[in-house]
């Protein structure tokens, strides 16, 4: 009896050729478009917006703002794409779903968190009830997107597995965006260390964003390196670099873009880079690595305590 042997199957290049004929032919005429985003000259630097089949790595120190990127993200797609027929799964490892949920009344409202939450310990600054009337509306609207979160951190496997089945159970064929905040967060398994459970979750996003239309969205910190003192005091070696990010090298690999949102004035910097930029109030995008397309760096307002970015339009 002939032995059965595991292969990978192959196909001939007269299949990818229709396929990618049919793409360029689907983009030009406006049938297929990306998910655009809030960030014109986001758009105009990543094919349109979001991408089907393509990985995003967002990078930066903590309060940065890449967790405030990701959550807008989230529910402007849907208001800014409304005939795509798309679904989110986002792993929210970081802070508890109802805090997300939060986080996007607290933008919509240019409030802080603080304000929402009545926090400041005084009733004489309480929300009012005009104040929480204009909440409940946001959350009517935000309550029917098709987000789905996960607040419990898992994984790789589990991770794998939960995405496999929402995409059997839920996705039904829709466009699927997957979010993950953040990748130093999944947990590891047997002692695994943390450079090999980023790794190994980089290899099985790779298969991931080949099911269907599948975009993936990651976020990730920095090393330590970054808020080096002989870094901050020369200038030449204020912009974020490849080496700069945890397990850098599969992440480079199998990312389609890799940004790092950079907010130098965290790090004491008064002017940033070679080209003394300013920075007072100022976030920096630096795209590392575009598959499609050349580096560059955007620069965006820091509006974080409403828990929102915004184009500096000055300054790109």
């Amino acid at each position: 009896m002939e032995q059965q042997l595991n292969k990978l199957e192959y196909v001939h290049i007269e299949g990818p050729t229709q396929e990618i004929l049919q793409y360029i032919d689907s983009r030009r005429k406006g049938t297929v478009k990306s998910l655009k985003t809030r960030w014109h000259k986001f758009n105009r630097q990543c094919m349109g917006g979001i991408e089907p089949n393509t990985i995003y790595t967002i990078c930066g120190i903590s309060g940065s703002g890449k967790s405030s990127f990701a959550n807008s993200l989230e529910t402007d797609l849907f208001e800014l794409n409304p005939t795509e027929d798309f679904v989110v799964l986002s792993f929210n490892f970081e802070m508890l779903a109802s805090k997300q949920v939060g986080r996007k009344i607290s933008a919509r409202l240019k409030k802080t968190t603080t304000e929402l939450y009545s926090g400041l310990d005084d009733p004489r600054t309480n929300l009012s009830d005009q104040d929480y009337e204009q909440v409940i509306q946001q959350a009517e609207k935000i309550k029917h997107y098709p987000i789905y979160y996960v607040d419990r951190p898992g994984n790789v496997e589990e991770i794998r597995n939960t995405i496999i089945d929402f995409y059997k159970n839920v996705v039904k064929g829709r466009w699927l965006l997957i979010i993950i905040d953040h990748t130093l967060l999944i947990k590891d398994k047997r002692g695994e260390s943390e450079r090999r459970v980023i790794s190994d979750m980089q290899r099985i996003f790779m298969e991931l964003k080949k099911y269907g239309k599948t975009s993936i969205v990651q976020l990730s910190q920095m090393n330590r390196e970054i808020e080096d003192k002989d870094r901050i005091s020369n200038h030449l070696l204020h912009y974020p670099v490849r080496r700069d990010i945890a397990a850098s090298d599969s992440v480079f690999q199998v990312s389609d873009v890799v940004m790092v949102l950079h907010r130098p004035e965290l790090l004491g910097i008064r002017k940033y880079g070679s080209s003394k930029l300013p920075v007072d109030n100022l976030i920096y995008m630096h795209f590392l690595k575009m598959r499609e397309g050349e580096p560059k760096i955007l620069v965006f307002e820091n509006n974080l305590k409403y828990n929102s970015i915004e184009e500096a339009s000055l300054y790109n």
